[in-house]
């Protein structure tokens, strides 16, 4: 049976002729040995890159029971529906099959395994005593109890997830003493794509986290350096293993989302780019290479492309909506970056109607996206914009019978960074950049200002410094920045404005190549503030910069 490892060489797998009708092929096994459950579960993640969720499921569901590899596929794939869906049924299905994979998995885990033991420590016979079979538990244990605190995330918010390190951090240890076996044998092969996904993971997950949170986490045995994980999950991908998508679709996410949100924005799009080729090849019509192809997009400021990708990624399956809606949340962006304000307001109502998530933001963005539009238009649509927003709790107080200031939805795109996407595009920055002062000449000009105003004037003025600053305009939007900063006893509600000014501040430094006075200024947002809105994120990009600042070479005015 075919493999699913996609490395970038591997070229032995043909997908449309192998897997296009493949369930209508494939009968129940009559037994299961390792080689073969782990053969079946590489076609049942072929078939759900084929977007035939259903089929895969029903593939691995016969042997859930008594096969690790069928236990761990099956309650994967349902955790990933129910943290779509986002339905109570769903997560408490996915919660019970995954404490089922557990068991199935312990049942082929060596007993007594050193993990548990007091030490927590592998010695080299304990790892030699390993069968082949009991390596494989560990691993696949290891997974689905990570996959089973995530879901657990999902009701609680509680993540636990120790010992799945732990189990990770011993198969790294039996890996590089038994590197002998690599070569000559498929399965352990296997076992180390396996090791190379969950360390690469971890490492890179963990060195996100601000540096107060990492030094505690490091005290009790966790350890997270981003070029470490980064080489593990590239070796993952280069692999011809089961697991190999699965480090491609890591690093994807890294580079698409997380730098973004949780970053400065600086993802690699080239390698990112280059992992999503062959799938690309392989899988034409499969959603979810589909969506990062237009993912890509979009970080290069391609709007109109990637928006044919997004139609094209809907268009390819009906069975699991809730991709449908991921595309919605991106075309409503790539339609708000060009000003196309009717657009991003369709399908901001749509995910309103559709989608479970948070109907608190989706509200927020209607809102935000119709006060943009002429009041006129706005009527068009048959909703009120004031009381969308007064929807939205935290926002009742603040709209007592006022009109929405244009300047909310350029607060909310910058929250998503947004204005690391748009400044890919002189044009649509420029015409941003328009809006933003035709907000703040209003708020000049308003005859009745509110005790708010102070607030909303810092407000535009961070942001038009941000479009400054990627119009390559700096010292402009220098003088935007430090405005606020001077502004700053002036400001009541919204004390968010003056950290992150700093942070803006900084980049700005690190890009004129002033290293020391850009770490001066974040450091400054990142130890003399607390307790603002938005605190914990800007805490992750923080870190992410200084990061960034730690490698770049020392320069003075």
């Amino acid at each position: 049976m075919a493999r699913v490892g996609n490395g970038a060489g591997n070229t032995d797998v043909d997908v449309e002729d192998c897997f296009e009708d493949a369930y209508d092929r494939i009968p129940v096994a009559s037994k299961m040995d390792l080689k073969t459950s782990i053969e079946e579960c590489s076609m049942a993640l072929n078939l759900v890159l084929n977007n035939k969720f259903s089929e895969a499921l029903d593939l691995l569901k016969p042997w859930a029971k008594d096969s690790m590899y069928h236990a761990l596929g099956y309650s994967s794939i349902l955790v990933m529906q129910a943290a779509m869906t986002f339905e109570h049924k769903d997560i408490q299905t996915a919660m019970a099959t995954i404490k089922e994979a557990l068991q199935t998995c312990q049942r082929f885990r060596k007993r007594n395994t050193v993990v548990e033991s007091i030490s927590s420590l592998v010695s080299k016979q304990a790892s030699d005593n390993l069968k082949e079979e009991e390596r494989h538990a560990e691993i696949c244990y290891a997974e689905c109890l990570h996959t089973k605190h995530t879901s657990a995330h999902l009701c609680s918010g509680g993540i636990k997830i120790r010992t799945s390190y732990q189990i990770y951090k011993e198969c790294q240890n039996i890996l590089s003493e038994s590197q002998d076996l690599v070569s000559s044998s498929e399965t352990f092969r296997q076992f180390e794509g396996g090791v190379k996904l969950g360390i690469g993971s971890f490492n890179l997950m963990l060195s996100l986290l601000p540096g107060r949170i990492l030094r505690l986490l490091e005290f009790i045995g966790f350890s997270g350096n981003r070029e470490f994980g980064l080489s593990q999950l590239r070796e993952g991908a280069a692999s011809h293993s089961l697991r190999a998508i699965l480090c491609v679709l890591t690093l994807l996410l890294y580079h698409t989302y997380v730098c973004l949100i949780l970053g400065t924005g600086e993802g690699n799009l080239v390698e990112a780019e280059a992992l999503l080729e062959p799938y690309l090849d392989k899988f034409p019509k499969g959603s979810i290479i589909l969506f990062y192809a237009a993912r890509i997009a979009v970080l290069r400021g391609s709007f109109e492309k990637a928006q044919v990708k997004f139609q094209e990624c809907i268009a390819a399956q009906q069975e699991w909506k809730q991709i449908h809606h991921l595309c919605y949340w991106e075309l409503m962006w790539s339609h708000s970056f060009q000003q196309d304000w009717l657009q991003a307001y369709r399908y901001a109502d749509l995910l309103c109607k559709e989608s479970r998530w948070s109907k608190a933001i989706y509200v927020y963005q209607k809102a935000a996206i119709l006060s943009m539009l002429p009041e006129e238009e706005a009527k068009k649509a048959g909703e009120n914009v004031v009381e969308l927003f007064r929807q939205v709790e935290g926002l009742k107080q603040r709209l007592a019978g006022k009109s929405i200031p244009t300047e909310k939805f350029a607060e909310m795109m910058y929250v998503w960074n947004g204005f690391t996407i748009v400044g890919k595009r002189a044009d649509l920055t420029e015409g941003l950049l328009v809006t933003i002062e035709k907000a703040e000449q209003q708020l000049s000009n308003d005859p009745n200002p509110t005790e708010y105003q102070p607030d909303d004037q810092c407000l535009v003025q961070m942001l038009k410094g941000l479009c400054l600053k990627h119009l390559g305009r700096l010292l402009q939007a220098e003088l935007c920045f430090t405005q606020v900063l001077s502004s700053e006893r002036r400001i009541r509600y919204d004390h968010y404005l003056v950290p992150f000014t700093l942070y803006e501040l900084g980049l700005l430094y690190k890009q004129q190549g002033d290293v020391a006075k850009a770490t001066r200024f974040i450091e400054n947002a990142k130890l003399n503030y607390k307790d603002y809105s938005m605190e914990s994120r800007l805490h992750f990009r923080i870190h992410a910069a200084l990061s960034s600042l730690k490698s770049s070479p020392v320069s003075t005015p």
